[in-house]
């Protein structure tokens, strides 16, 4: 039996998920998430390899509650009366309450928030056909960086593996900044799984991992230029 952890940085999952499956309240995406995991252990009822599910790590950050000035609106926003806030924190009370989840939970670099406008509306500005007089919110998105949740993840892949609790992680990410948890892992005798859910990643990632599964739909071109403009939902 090849035991298997599944490891999500809830940020990238969340983006993709809008993408490819639009917005959905809390409990709809809590189940969606947990059967997105589930089809990496069990595929058209059999399971391949014998794997069991050991655990799934979910790595996000606690919303903000800070108040931001919007150069649009021009006066200052209250994050924690947002529809936002109220989503992220049903959210993370709905993936309490899936079976074999944990709960990782970081902060945002809040203090350093602010609104900036989105790279399609930006291109639009430019090119002039769109008008400063014809933004609106949407236009406009909030840049605020997570902190601690890249280290949770190594963290927690590191420990995994020196402990041999699993033989096998599959990691629900977009970037490259798990590899050097991932060449720990590999060494301790990990068989390491990405699935960066059909976003593009470097070539030379391939070398420090052992293979790339999804089960995100396919996409077109001008559809990958959406992700990059979704929401955090």
């Amino acid at each position: 039996m090849i035991r298997t952890a599944i490891m999500i940085d809830g940020a990238f999952y969340r983006r993709r998920a809008y993408h490819f499956w639009g917005e959905k309240p809390p409990e709809q995406r809590a189940a969606e998430l947990y059967n997105y995991c589930k089809q990496h252990i069990v595929k058209n009822g059999h399971e391949p390899d014998r794997m069991s599910l050991y655990r799934i790590f979910y790595y996000d950050a606690q919303p903000s509650s800070r108040r931001i000035f919007h150069p649009l609106l021009q006066r200052t926003v209250d994050l924690g009366k947002s529809d936002t806030f109220k989503w992220s924190n049903d959210f993370y009370q709905e993936l309490r309450h899936q079976r074999k989840f944990a709960l990782r939970l970081g902060y945002l670099a809040d203090e350093q928030a602010f609104y900036t406008l989105r790279e399609k509306s930006l291109k639009r500005l430019m090119n002039r056909s769109l008008t400063v007089d014809q933004l609106t919110e949407a236009d406009f998105t909030l840049e605020i960086k997570q902190k601690s949740v890249d280290m949770m993840i190594g963290v927690d892949i590191s420990s995994v593996a020196f402990k041999k609790q699993v033989d096998r992680i599959i990691l629900i990410a977009g970037d490259s900044d798990f590899v050097p948890a991932a060449k720990q892992a590999r060494r301790e005798g990990v068989d390491f799984i990405l699935d960066p859910m059909r976003k593009g990643i470097k070539p030379d990632l391939f070398e420090h991992i052992d293979g790339i599964r999804t089960n995100a739909p396919h996409e077109t071109a001008s559809a990958a230029e959406d992700f990059r403009d979704s929401p955090s939902q």
